[in-house]
């Protein structure tokens, strides 16, 4: 009798250890998949930081390029006549005036 008593012990214990290997082995996949995730996003991440640092360096090439210099005399220099005056669809009309002076148009000044 003691041997049956030893042999259900022994497979009771069988039992408890194929269930821990399956918790076992589940725990392993899903940290598989966790470090796989985590290698896919630092590989991102390092992609992400060369594109930054080359966008720094040319950003700090570009500012350490002297600026033309500024010629001021034609900065200062008048336009020409044609261009100082305003286009034809912007000026306003000059009025008419009629020989004793008096505008016409729109509006007539009857006081006058």
């Amino acid at each position: 009798m003691a041997t049956l008593l030893s042999i259900n012990a022994l497979q009771a214990s069988v039992a408890q250890a194929e269930r821990q290997v399956q918790k076992d082995q589940v725990r392993v996949s899903q940290d598989a998949a966790r470090l796989d995730a985590s290698r896919d996003q630092l590989a991102k991440d390092k992609q992400t930081l060369a594109d930054n640092q080359r966008e720094s360096s040319r950003a700090a090439q570009a500012a350490e390029k002297p600026a033309a210099p500024v010629n001021l005399n034609s900065a200062i220099e008048n336009p020409p006549r044609a261009a100082q005056q305003l286009p034809a669809e912007l000026a306003q009309p000059k009025p008419r005036v009629n020989t004793l002076g008096q505008t016409i148009g729109q509006y007539i000044n009857i006081t006058a």
